[in-house]
């Protein structure tokens, strides 16, 4: 057992190798939108799941019986960047297998009951989306919607974040001239994984920011005036403007790695037509945000490597 599990873990290690540790780049500051309803499986009380702990058993049933039937399908991504997203999706993956194989190991499962109905179960695959955008710095009016949205949207609420979503994506959509670099990115985690996955790629844009200047989430609004933005030359240039839009839901949703300006607008208007029952979480991230910042082509493609030209 102990070279199986070594087998299985290889090649994520040699994946993290390959990844090395990225240099942290703060390109500038920059606002935030989002939410989310990670509800929890419901788990009837019996004796054989030891405290309903989220991962505790969550797949047992599974590896009974017909050899090991694990419910997943491995995640969908642009390879040739060898972006974070994928490595992150994979990591989620092995570790509700490795917690699997402990469970199946350690315990037998109780009598199965009839899960409730609309209530997302363990084994159930949940999508990780993520959409960035590199527009031009004159794309002014999408960065005085997505603030305005900050400052009113109620995130919430499942309908408020789909109201984000949707008017986020319109805004974006209503001028594709302005698109310059683009990267889309997407797969699938079981439930029980997706709320530390969503968490982990949330954090990993927002450390690429110097300060969130303007940020909505969860319905807690919160504004901050960075005084080093404040005291820069109001001649300062923005030479582009950086947008990423992150979603879990339930519906499957694949992009096609090889972005060009019609699959782009593919992808927004999925994300955008997503339902109020279908959407889970929602992070919404922009820079610059604070007066007088600039972000210039080689800070953008540096915090974002993986962006692709159209």
């Amino acid at each position: 057992m102990k070279r199986f599990i070594t087998f299985l873990f290889l090649p994520f290690l040699l994946s993290l190798s390959l990844l090395g540790n990225p240099k942290v780049v703060f390109a500038a500051s920059g606002g935030r939108i989002g939410g989310s309803n990670f509800q929890s499986p419901s788990i009837p009380s019996t004796r054989g799941y030891g405290g309903g702990g989220r991962y505790n058993g969550g797949y047992q049933r599974s590896l009974r019986g017909n050899g090991i039937g694990f419910p997943f399908i491995l995640p969908i991504f642009g390879f040739g960047g060898a972006g974070i997203f994928g490595f992150l999706i994979l990591m989620a993956i092995s570790g509700v297998l490795a917690n699997a194989l402990k469970g199946s190991i350690s315990q037998s499962p109780s009598p199965s009951s009839t899960p409730l109905q609309n209530v997302p179960q363990k084994n159930d695959q949940i999508t990780m989306a993520q959409i960035q955008i590199g527009l031009l710095a004159s794309a002014k009016q999408i960065q005085e919607d997505l603030r305005g949205l900050a400052l009113s949207a109620e995130t919430n609420t499942s309908e408020g974040l789909v109201s984000v979503l949707k008017d986020s994506t319109l805004a974006l959509l209503r001028q594709p001239e302005l698109w310059v670099y683009a990267n889309t990115e997407s797969g699938s985690v079981p439930f029980s994984a997706a709320e530390s996955t969503f968490n982990k790629l949330s954090l990993t844009e927002r450390s690429k920011l110097q300060a969130e200047i303007t940020s909505n989430y969860d319905g807690k609004i919160n504004t901050f005036k960075d005084s080093d933005s404040l005291s820069m030359s109001s001649d300062s240039l923005n030479e582009y403007i950086a947008c990423t839009i992150i979603v879990a839901c339930k519906k499957a949703i694949t992009f096609d790695p090889n972005i060009d300006c019609e699959r782009l607008i593919s992808a927004l208007t999925n994300l955008g037509s997503l339902s109020s029952s279908e959407l889970i979480a929602l992070e919404i991230i922009w820079q610059p945000e604070g007066e007088g910042e600039s972000l210039s082509s080689e800070k953008m493609l540096t915090t974002y490597p993986n962006l692709k030209h159209l």
